[in-house]
């Protein structure tokens, strides 16, 4: 079950009739979950292993990871997250420019992604005119699938509606989905809609995950996609999910997992047994680390030091190794 899009794609709206107060965010819940951006991660799988790079366009190893992988048949894919168009306010002045800007860092990566993946908070207030203007601007990256899954900052009020009209061909239930390529399965999950505090995914997830992998043998690679993190990243600032170990506890069994979310705006690794987390960087405005501020909003830094504040992060993985090898870098 696919969800990419391409110029043409006109979604369904598959809750016609859906209450707004089952699962839509109030602003005021909102506030309590303010959303960020991230930079390019890319994945590479060979033979079962995969290796993950966060990269810029002057990253030298991404290139020769890419023109290496080229001629191996390998998976090469692309995240980014929380471009949060539409945001206005002086932690960034401009969201639409630093999300081309990552347009064209992925454009420049020395390689044609097999698909770049949008890990939610495409718009920050979820208007039409927004998602039609994230939804034009990814048509330039170069490459010939897009997938997406929402953020909190997409669902504002509708539950999700005015998204998955536009991103939502193929999805099931409230826009989850999974796909396999190059020998490994993807599931991409939604866990921003019915949002009081915690991610939550709910029960008809949960069983769809169960039923999903029930047929895959434990050597498949798997790569699971959400916008909150599934790991307890910070609870007090809602950055986990709260009823994610009951998805882990069905991962458990395949020897590798990659779980990758956005929602944190910045960098950040954790690896538990066969499954790595990892949090992706942002490209629209940084947020504070975990507690070192009252609450989880912008951080103003000055213009010539914005990029300076966004971080990138190259991470390698080999299936059967301990510990991920990472490399930390900024933007600018």
């Amino acid at each position: 079950m696919t969800n990419y899009y391409d110029s043409h794609d006109a979604a369904p709206d598959h809750d016609a009739g859906r209450p707004d107060t089952e699962h839509g965010m109030t602003r005021r819940q909102l506030i309590r979950h303010a959303g960020w951006f991230g930079g390019a991660v890319v994945l590479t799988v060979v033979s079962g292993e995969v290796i993950s790079h966060i990269a810029d366009s002057r990253d030298t190893n991404a290139k020769a990871a890419g023109a290496a992988a080229a001629g191996s048949g390998a998976l090469r894919f692309v995240q980014v997250s929380d471009s949060h168009i539409g945001f206005q306010g002086p932690a960034n002045m401009d969201v639409a420019g630093s999300f081309t800007e990552a347009i064209n860092q992925i454009n420049s990566l020395g390689f044609r992604p097999d698909f770049v993946m949008h890990s939610g908070d495409l718009t920050h207030l979820s208007t039409a005119g927004q998602f039609n203007q994230v939804k034009q601007m990814m048509t330039a990256m170069k490459t010939d699938r897009v997938f997406t899954v929402p953020g909190e900052h997409d669902s504002i009020g509708d539950a999700g509606r005015a998204y998955r009209r536009t991103f939502g061909t193929g999805t099931l239930g409230d826009g989850w989905y999974s796909f396999d390529t190059h020998g490994v399965h993807f599931i991409a999950l939604v866990n921003t809609l019915s949002l009081e505090k915690l991610g939550h995914l709910g029960n008809d997830q949960i069983d769809f995950v169960r039923k999903d992998v029930a047929g895959l043998s434990s050597d498949t690679p798997i790569v699971v996609f959400s916008h909150i993190p599934l790991f307890a990243m910070y609870p007090q600032w809602g950055w986990s999910t709260d009823d994610a170990l009951k998805v882990i506890a069905l991962l458990r069994r395949f020897s590798s997992v990659t779980c990758l979310n956005g929602h944190v705006h910045q960098l950040f690794t954790k690896t538990d047994g066969n499954i790595t987390f990892h949090s992706a960087t942002t490209t629209a405005y940084p947020l504070p680390k975990p507690g070192r501020a009252p609450a989880p909003t912008p951080q103003v830094v000055p213009a010539r030091q914005l990029k300076e504040a966004l971080g990138i992060r190259s991470v390698g993985y080999r299936q059967g190794d301990r510990e991920l090898a990472i490399k930390d870098q900024r933007l600018a």
